[in-house]
């Protein structure tokens, strides 16, 4: 089954089961960020990928500058441990790492949570690629992929038992953008997926063939 299948399914299975107290907040929020975001005020295809400096989940600071001294990156953006399309998109990433490596391209994730619970999405899929704590989602806001969620949501968060202050080191509700990237050796994105939609996602089938043309 393809990456979005599942994600669709998941979806389905939450319309069909969830609370309304639950399931209406969550739908709203979704559907009005949709109808406001400004893809265009993302980064685009052709710009230079800002540098960062992020942290890992043992605590040690990785440079983008690094990253690509060893070619190519492929940056995936998800919003949290506690997301079920993103725990589904990063385990489909990792089926997939191998095949990347082959092709001289470096998997990188980032994500708000603190290293503490990227160090649990790690252990949990047993990911061979850095996931990398934006911390207040600074570097998704260069970027132009930041989701601020309405108040609304606070609600939800409490009764699915989510501390956001112990996940994100604060309570703003901000998570990014579902994105990704791939940017070349010399650090220009190649290729972006940026869908408002958290429900969507890149299959790692489009990927491969956004790597397969960079020999272009």
């Amino acid at each position: 089954m393809s990456l979005n299948a599942q994600l669709s399914a998941t979806l389905s299975r939450f319309k069909e089961t969830a609370p309304e107290a639950i399931k209406t907040p969550i739908l709203e929020a979704r559907a009005q960020f949709e109808k406001t975001f400004d893809a265009s005020a993302a980064i685009q295809v052709g710009n230079k990928l800002p540098e960062f400096r992020l942290t890992n989940p043992v605590g040690e600071d990785v440079a983008s500058a690094d990253l690509l001294s060893n070619g190519p990156l492929l940056i995936t953006f998800y919003r949290g441990s506690w997301c079920p399309f993103c725990d589904l998109a990063v385990a489909s990433l990792q089926k997939n790492v191998e095949a990347f490596k082959t092709k001289g391209v470096t998997l990188v994730a980032i994500t708000p949570e603190l290293p503490d619970y990227s160090l649990s999405m790690t252990e949990k899929h047993d990911l061979k690629f850095p996931v990398l704590t934006d911390l207040g989602n600074r570097y998704a806001e260069q970027l132009g992929l930041l989701f601020r969620m309405p108040d609304t949501m606070k609600p939800v968060f409490e009764k699915f038992g989510r501390d956001m202050v112990a996940h994100n080191g604060d309570n703003s509700l901000v998570v990014p953008v579902t994105a990704t990237l791939l940017v070349d050796a010399a650090g220009v994105v190649r290729n972006t997926f940026v869908d408002p939609d958290y429900t969507k996602r890149l299959e790692p089938t489009i990927a491969m063939e956004w790597i397969e043309g960079l020999k272009e």
